[in-house]
């Protein structure tokens, strides 16, 4: 039997708003926030149906089995920390300088944007992953397990246990896993390395292409800094 897991969302755009809706799809509950207040969400859950409700970012993270965290690199310092002591947090999040601001330790590449992270809710078991792939790409490539043509995801994280939390979840919403290491090696799937984008095709194909574990094995061992 399945296990029916509550996921809270801090941040609903683009990759937040399509993680829920493959989350529902797969059977799970969604809790949604942002920084606006879930009144915002209303349109939203009524379209993602029963499973899904809106709540602020402390409420979403003290409900969440899972919680996504899908911000900008400037809103870390606003994360409800406590409540997120001791869950397992799937970190969606890129830097970006243009809307993020320079931060020195991550242009100089002595820490990476999961590391940062880590800073701000210390507590928290973080795994990376869904920072790599198109939002649109993300709900079109599901597949079931052991489909020939089933897509894989890297994710990198320091918990054992909160990794295979996530490669649970993620195989419940019809990708594989690639395991690409520690919060320190997640550098590899950050913004502008082989497996970020590329490997799912361009954005102008809105329905994605296939890509195994081989081919993102391959874009990982690619990566330079």
């Amino acid at each position: 039997m399945k296990t029916v897991t509550t996921v809270g969302f801090i941040g609903s755009g683009n990759i937040g708003r399509t993680l829920a809706r493959l989350a529902v799809g797969a059977g799970h509950r969604v809790v949604l926030s942002n920084s606006r207040g879930p009144e915002t969400l209303a349109d939203t859950v009524e379209e993602l149906g029963p499973r899904a409700s809106a709540a602020t970012s402390e409420e979403a993270a003290a409900a969440g089995d899972l919680v996504v965290v899908a911000v900008p690199l400037n809103a870390f310092p606003h994360l409800p920390a406590v409540p997120l002591a001791g869950k397992t947090v799937i970190d969606t999040c890129n830097y970006g300088p243009e809307r993020d601001g320079h931060i020195p330790e991550l242009d100089d590449n002595s820490r990476t944007s999961s590391e940062l992270l880590s800073r701000y809710v210390p507590d928290a078991l973080i795994v990376k992953a869904f920072n790599n792939i198109f939002f649109r790409h993300l709900l079109a490539l599901p597949r079931p397990a052991g489909a020939a043509d089933r897509s894989f995801l890297p994710i990198a994280g320091d918990s054992a246990p909160a990794k295979a939390a996530v490669t649970a979840f993620i195989d419940s919403i019809g990708y594989g896993v690639v395991d690409a290491g520690s919060l320190a090696d997640s550098w590899r799937q950050e913004t502008g390395t082989p497996v970020w984008g590329t490997p799912y095709g361009p954005y102008s194909n809105e329905n994605g292409q296939p890509a195994g574990e081989g081919a993102i094995r391959a874009a990982l061992a690619t990566a330079t800094r």
